[in-house]
């Protein structure tokens, strides 16, 4: 019996198949399709996931080659922009990375680490018992511990699990095109514009490429998308055709926001669009992949026996909350930037007034950076850190906390506090002695995603068996 079977090989499916990996745990990764596609559904990664690639030492890797890597100058909210120069606190990092490449990055690094990715293997049925999981594909049976569905917002294992899905479909449109133009020379102003008949954004997100929506009411266009209807639809927005040079990519989709009602049933667990959908605020990849990273380390300490199989439980009472959260601001977007007319465009300049305050631009930015969760904190007076991602501090040795978070394993950075409490045959727990100045806390407990588990001068033991079990320890 295998481990665990993971359907789906996008981004979520591969990061959570790096995940287990690096934590020993070798999973099979089925997806029906035979190779990775070249349609850049996504064009980068915005939020926490950003930081947690650079805590696996791949940041500078999936960079390369990127027109843009770094502090988020602003973002837009709905079509009323966030502006972030001269804001202290802002945490929110961009990486411009076309979904293709992502996707080869990733299932590069999963081979690397030893997972088994097998390519036109469609899955067409799941069963599952008190032992494990059954996946019927269409080159035989297949059964593990665990399965995940990674496998999109139409999850044949969310439905093979009897996991409901509720939530609502839009009323308009989104017409997408990518084509081989240079926006500057082509005269094309990157922007919104509203018509009566729906809206039109203008990008470029890369020299030579410009990306185009058009947002208008009625169902999904039947058959493929081709130039002449994406130039037909900018006439009945713009009154005009646009210079748009030769088409990368055209497609037509109907937004969504739907949020699973479990994200576990059994021994079967969802992530990614399986398990959310969001209508609008580019917040996909970031969460789905933040879902990833939290279930990894989760499956392959159960699964290696250091802690029971009850910490799973704690991936959907994390998880599901965040979806939630992401799904509150992201409905929240799709409705300002519904509303037409007079009553829209008061709307969208009040909020502009309000956006141009720092808390309201600081409150927002972490929103969009990590749903604003906070994870159990496990105490009414816990450290503010507790349940949230670790600060990347520079300590005095000239390394960051980032650093530290490489190898996937738990961390006991000792900045002063101490290490009473911790068994000394740990050998897992990775400990750290270090100093920096004016750290958070003297004691950090960091889980391997990143989370702090706890802080402080007492209870480390009790923390370290809560989160981890039986603690053993080797020192660094």
């Amino acid at each position: 019996m295998e481990n665990v079977l993971i359907v789906g090989a996008g981004p979520v499916g591969l990061m959570l198949a790096c995940e287990l990996s690096l934590a020993g745990v070798r999973p099979i990764v089925l997806d029906r399709h035979p190779e990775i596609g070249d349609l850049p559904k996504a064009n980068g990664l915005v939020g926490q996931i950003v930081e947690t690639l650079d805590h696996r030492g791949l940041l500078e890797r999936f960079s390369a080659g990127s027109p843009y890597s770094g502090p988020a100058p602003g973002f837009p909210f709905a079509s009323v922009p966030l502006r972030f120069e001269g804001v202290p606190g802002i945490p929110l990092r961009v990486l411009v990375i076309q979904q293709p490449r992502l996707e080869r990055l990733l299932d590069e690094r999963a081979r690397e680490l030893g997972a088994d990715i097998r390519r036109g293997c469609e899955v067409l049925a799941l069963a599952q018992d008190e032992e494990g999981v059954t996946l019927t594909t269409g080159q035989g049976e297949l059964r593990a511990r665990y399965a995940v569905g990674c496998d999109g917002g139409h999850s044949l294992v969310r439905a093979a699990a009897g996991i409901g899905f509720p939530g609502d479909t839009d009323t308009e449109r989104l017409i997408i095109g990518h084509f081989r133009t240079d926006a500057r020379e082509a005269g094309v102003e990157p922007g919104w514009t509203r018509s009566p008949h729906g809206r039109v954004l203008l990008n470029s997100l890369r020299p030579g490429v410009l990306v185009a929506g058009i947002r208008e009411r009625g169902a999904p266009l039947q058959g493929p998308v081709t130039l002449e209807m994406f130039q037909a639809a900018l006439r009945r927005h713009l009154g005009r055709e646009l210079p748009l040079g030769e088409p990368i990519w055209l497609s037509s989709t109907v937004a969504q926001a739907r949020l699973a009602e479990r994200y576990r049933a059994g021994r079967v667990f969802l992530a990614g669009d399986a398990a959310h959908l969001f209508p609008a605020g580019g917040s996909a990849l970031n969460a789905g992949m933040t879902d990833a990273v939290n279930l990894g380390w989760k499956l392959a300490a159960v699964l290696r026996g250091r802690v029971p199989e009850e910490l799973l439980d704690t991936y959907e009472a994390e998880r599901r909350p965040a979806g939630a959260r992401t799904l509150t601001q992201a409905r929240a977007q799709a409705a300002v930037d519904r509303v037409d007319g007079e009553d829209g465009a008061a709307l969208r300049e009040l909020l502009g007034e309000v956006f141009a305050f720092e808390e309201p631009v600081r409150h927002l930015a972490g929103l969009l950076y990590d749903s604003g969760v906070r994870y159990d904190p496990g105490a009414a007076d816990a450290h503010p850190t507790v349940g949230r991602l670790v600060p990347d501090l520079e300590l005095a040795d000239g390394r960051r906390v980032a650093e530290l978070l490489r190898s996937g394993r738990p961390v006991l950075l000792d900045l002063g506090g101490g290490t009473d409490g911790l068994p000394a045959d740990d050998d897992w727990i990775e400990v750290v002695h270090a100093a920096a100045e004016r750290p958070p806390a003297d004691t950090l407990l960091i889980r391997p995603d990143g989370y702090v588990a706890w802080t402080g001068a007492a209870g480390l033991a009790g923390a370290a068996g809560r989160w981890f079990g039986a603690v053993t320890r080797s020192r660094a």
